[in-house]
């Protein structure tokens, strides 16, 4: 793929792919159906955007928010790409402009939202204006039994049988049968090649706590990220602007973001959040794939997400560019009742709820971990891997004890009052509390009656949540959530096995990690002046800061402090023509120097790594200006011709003279070969 990787380098500013990106891109240039999971941050939209640069036609990008699309276009058109999107928030000024790019065939990607597919004459525009390919971002809005499910996504699959082209599908979180789902209804009598890139995402340190009081909680490990972006995910309205209002009061810049709001409201946050630099963002999960922010540093869960795929996708959109990124999940059992409610309380048939209580129980088995926390959340899709070294649990050991004589009390206690019970009734049993509604079954003359005084009634909390996340137990969706046992608590109940706990969660605890510096104490001060510069850029662009470069690039440039537009050009993210537009001031800000304008001939060789061959025969030419001998009457090449023979560096001298000229060649040509031939 020569061209596909001459694109990545002068267009993206990438030396080499990520893992599993090529065999992806190959796919989609070869116009086969693509199906490919891969985490978040692991560069899912460059296996779409590539390929469009490279096959005919227009490439059409379906994507779930406008946020999304909005950020994912500025950053395509500041590397000189034409793309456009169609959303709701356009003027018709530009809806116009847009129409008149499809109409003369000048775009390579368009964005556009699901909803415009409702409309017949979406299908015949894309006709019209040669769409090729089909590119569907958030790919699991397919699926009913995914956590993002969009109606409007079922109408793809017309779509693309409609223009019978290929269609390649990506997202970040799937399952077994969600990907089955994405294929049945994107891919309908095709079968899609399938890419499943691993989930993991090293650089997120997870975390999770026991509540104890959640706004404390969730405003000291605020404070040790002071001046970085965050997200604090909470399970009601209420709860993002109370933290938002304390955040606040704390001294930190922080916004409330939840489907109450007014569209502009929400917009105003969204810009705010892609604009500035440390802002934090209390969200209900109405703030969720719209966030194309790549320098998130840390998110937290002030309420316990509904399962583990939700989970996933809410951490996933902190360190997005592959810098460290910190993480905080709060639980307690006034969560787990209000996810528990919210399943029973759905309209969903029984084995959909099912399902659901069974990805809530998945979740708490993460939450209370034994050992490394990454094992459990990759075995959970399918991945095996060894303790991670970046979760609370690798780096201080949970502490646990024999939970073998407890378990089997509650088991026994739900067995004799017909598991038709939940967890508060069966802890009254078991603590010996004898309420109106224990005396009133006649539960207070069980054998199980007070045998438990030994726990409190949290340490019982933790127990019973301890056993749901092993599904030792589950809730009956069709008796209100009254616990059943299942097949795997029945050799614990007959002695034939036992089990460990963990210890430390029976009491409520804070945790309060301290967050990783992206750069050395030395490079801080570097890293500082570029961000300030990045921003002046971004303000008189009035695109977000992280389009300009993201905090990668920037990091690379304080640590190794390119001098020239060369070593500039070698910089992670640096393409032709971000080289052209910012490499000078850049270069200026690292040096301490004033800005020095460059050639574009020369800047154009730069960008394709061709710069020290053009200086190299400038300083020949220079030598050799009045001949080998010094008298002759000066000659000199122009900028273009110097900038052709460094680009295409002929290898005999008729390819030289048809470049440079006769006369030139009779002066220059045999030094020019011999510095070509080192090159």
């Amino acid at each position: 793929m020569p061209k596909a990787r001459e694109l990545l380098s002068r267009v993206f500013g990438f030396a080499e792919f990520r893992p599993g990106q090529e065999d992806i891109v190959r796919a989609v240039i070869n116009g086969r159906d693509v199906l490919a999971i891969m985490p978040t941050g692991g560069g899912k939209s460059l296996c779409y955007q590539l390929p469009a640069l490279v096959r005919d036609g227009l490439t059409v990008v379906i994507s779930p928010l406008i946020a999304l699309m909005r950020d994912q276009v500025g950053a395509l058109q500041q590397a000189g790409v034409a793309a456009a999107s169609l959303t709701s928030g356009n003027t018709p000024e530009e809806n116009d402009a847009i129409f008149d790019a499809l109409n003369d065939n000048r775009l390579k990607l368009l964005y556009i939202a699901p909803e415009r597919l409702s409309s017949g004459a979406a299908m015949q525009m894309l006709r019209n204006a040669g769409c090729s390919l089909i590119a569907v971002d958030e790919a699991h809005c397919v699926s009913a039994w995914g956590h993002d499910f969009r109606p409007d996504y079922l109408r793809i699959g017309e779509l693309r049988q409609a223009l019978d082209v290929p269609l390649a599908a990506f997202t970040a979180t799937a399952d077994a049968a969600t990907r089955h789902e994405i294929a049945e209804r994107l891919f309908a009598g095709r079968e899609p090649e399938n890419f499943l890139r691993g989930f993991d995402r090293p650089n997120i340190r997870l975390a999770f706590a026991v509540k104890d009081s959640p706004r404390k909680q969730i405003l000291g490990f605020a404070a040790s990220r002071r001046g970085q972006s965050g997200i604090v995910y909470c399970a009601t309205r209420k709860r993002t602007e109370t933290l938002a209002a304390a955040l606040s009061e704390a001294g930190h810049e922080a916004r409330a973001y939840h489907g109450g709001l007014e569209d502009w409201e929400r917009r105003k946050v969204e810009g705010l959040f892609q604009t500035e630099e440390g802002l934090i963002v209390c969200a209900t999960v109405a703030f969720g794939m719209g966030v194309d922010k790549p320098d998130v540093r840390w998110v937290a869960h002030a309420d316990l997400p509904k399962s583990i795929e939700a989970y996933y996708q809410e951490i996933g959109r902190g360190g997005r560019d592959g810098l460290p990124a910190d993480t905080l999940t709060l639980f307690g059992p006034d969560d787990i009742r209000l996810r528990r409610a919210q399943i029973d309380e759905s309209n969903a048939p029984w084995e959909r709820r099912e399902a659901d209580h069974g990805r809530l129980n998945a979740l708490l088995g993460l939450a209370d971990a034994t050992a490394c926390r990454r094992r459990m959340l990759l075995a959970y899709f399918g991945e095996v891997s060894e303790p991670c070294g970046n979760c609370d649990l690798c780096e201080t050991p949970a502490k646990l004890f024999d939970a073998t004589e407890p378990v089997r009390k509650a088991l026994s206690a739900m067995l004799r009052t017909g598991e038709s019970f939940g967890t508060n009734h069966l802890i009254d049993i078991l603590t010996g509390n004898p309420t109106e509604k224990v005396r009133q079954r006649g539960h207070d003359q069980l054998p199980t009656f007070a045998v438990g005084k030994e726990l409190k009634r949290n340490a019982w909390q933790a127990v019973f949540r301890q056993m749901m996340g092993r599904d030792l137990v589950r809730p009956d969706p069709d008796r209100f959530g009254a616990l059943r046992m299942t097949e795997g608590a029945r050799p614990l109940l007959r002695g034939e096995s036992s089990i460990e706990f963990r210890a430390d969660t029976m009491q409520t605890s804070a945790t309060r990690a301290e967050p990783k510096a992206l750069v050395s104490d030395d490079d801080a001060p570097m890293l500082s002046a570029l961000k300030a510069h990045r921003r002046a850029l971004a303000q008189a662009a009035k695109v977000p800061p992280y389009v300009i470069f993201n905090d990668r690039s920037l990091i690379e440039m304080a640590e190794t402090r390119p001098a020239t537009l060369d070593d500039f050009a070698k910089i992670t993210g640096v393409g032709a023509t971000k080289l052209e537009r910012y490499g000078s001031s850049f270069l200026a800000v690292i040096s301490g120097h004033d800005e020095v304008p460059e050639h574009p001939a020369r800047l154009k060789l730069a960008a394709k790594g061709g710069g020290t061959l053009y200086d190299r025969l400038f300083e020949v030419e220079q030598s050799l200006a009045r001949g080998a001998c010094g008298t002759l009457k000066p000659m000199s090449l122009t900028t273009a011709q110097r900038a052709r023979l460094a680009d295409r560096r002929p290898q005999d001298g008729v390819a030289l003279t048809r470049l440079i000229g006769d006369k030139a060649a009779e002066r220059f040509g045999n030094a020019f070969l011999q510095v070509i031939s080192d090159g």
